[in-house]
């Protein structure tokens, strides 16, 4: 029976732990997870997902400040794992991944060698693809280049925005992973180095900034980063007032569908006070469907625009 240390954090991760607590090929018997963070009003501590999840079911847990720390390393060369499998975790030291005797794996939400990084499945919308998956892979050195095991693919529908792609390739992820984790265990794992394409797009962190609307872009353009950064962190703009208004849908209009007495100023807003609140960009309007104002709740257009005057609107 393989002994298994599984790392991860978010909610992403736990499909695939349970996954593996639930296959009686192997025995999960640490989870290394961040450390409790401070959430809400009342900034208390809370445990990450996996943590949760981890204690459910009895698993002990660590969590390391510092990966690169001998004490935390040697606590970890105690469990004498087989194989680490990885999941939505930080970095680690090659001291760690190259510590148990089958190495460590971790799988990643897209089609490597495509979208490396932190955010894989925003990047994936932001650009306007139409289909992105799940890989495994074995650690090395250099950031999501190890050698493939195995890929899924999965379509991303017209109407996926980061909420519902993220909760396709969680799921898609732990049937993965579990596959891998049994192929390993066999002996019959591939090692597959990944091919470096002529264009690659990377997946970095997520900047404020990356979230701001700008209207010199097309109104496709625009659509995909709204869809790509929804519900979090959210796409962003500035009402002609100067207030903050969050975007987490908004479709493309073309130019036959624009109206509005001027639409070649890109950044013009454009209401009827009721029903639809649009703005000019490089190429068509977008059209915005579901917003927050600051200090307000997510609300329909036609909701918020109950509450506003339509000449504030459009300056």
């Amino acid at each position: 029976m393989l002994r298994i240390i599984f790392m991860g954090t978010p909610e992403f991760a736990v499909p695939t732990l349970e996954a593996l607590l639930g296959w009686d090929g192997c025995q999960v018997v640490a989870v290394i997870t961040a450390p409790d963070k401070p959430a809400g009003r009342g900034r208390q501590l809370q445990a990450s997902a996996v943590k949760q999840a981890a204690e459910r079911h009895q698993v002990p847990v660590l969590q390391p400040t510092n990966l690169k720390a001998p004490e935390f390393q040697e606590e970890l060369r105690g469990y004498a794992a087989d194989l680490q499998v990885v999941v939505a975790f930080r970095m680690l030291p090659e001291a760690v991944w190259n510590m148990p005797r089958l190495g460590s794996i971790n799988i990643h939400a897209s089609l490597l060698p495509q979208y490396r990084g932190a955010a894989p499945i925003n990047w994936a919308l932001i650009h306007g693809d139409t289909r992105t998956g799940v890989t495994s892979f074995f650690l090395r050195h250099e950031i999501d280049t190890g050698n493939l095991i195995y890929q899924d693919a999965v379509d991303i529908a017209p109407e996926d925005d980061f909420g519902s792609l993220y909760e396709k390739l969680k799921l898609a992820g732990a049937q993965l992973a579990l596959r891998s984790v049994q192929a390993i265990a066999a002996g019959t794992a591939p090692s597959i180095p990944q091919q470096e394409l002529p264009e690659l797009r990377p997946a970095p962190k997520l900047q404020k900034e990356t979230g701001r609307l700008d209207f010199q872009q097309s109104a496709p353009a625009l659509a995909n980063l709204v869809r790509g950064l929804s519900p979090i962190p959210t796409a962003f703009t500035q009402l002609p007032d100067g207030r903050t208004l969050k975007v987490f849908k908004a479709l493309p209009l073309d130019d036959e569908e624009a109206s509005g007495p001027d639409t070649s100023v890109p950044g013009r807003w454009f209401t009827d006070g009721r029903t639809y609140l649009r703005v000019q960009t490089a190429n068509g309007l977008l059209d915005l469907q579901d917003v927050q104002l600051e200090g307000k709740k997510r609300m329909p257009v036609v909701e918020f625009l109950r509450g506003f005057n339509a000449a504030s609107l459009v300056g």
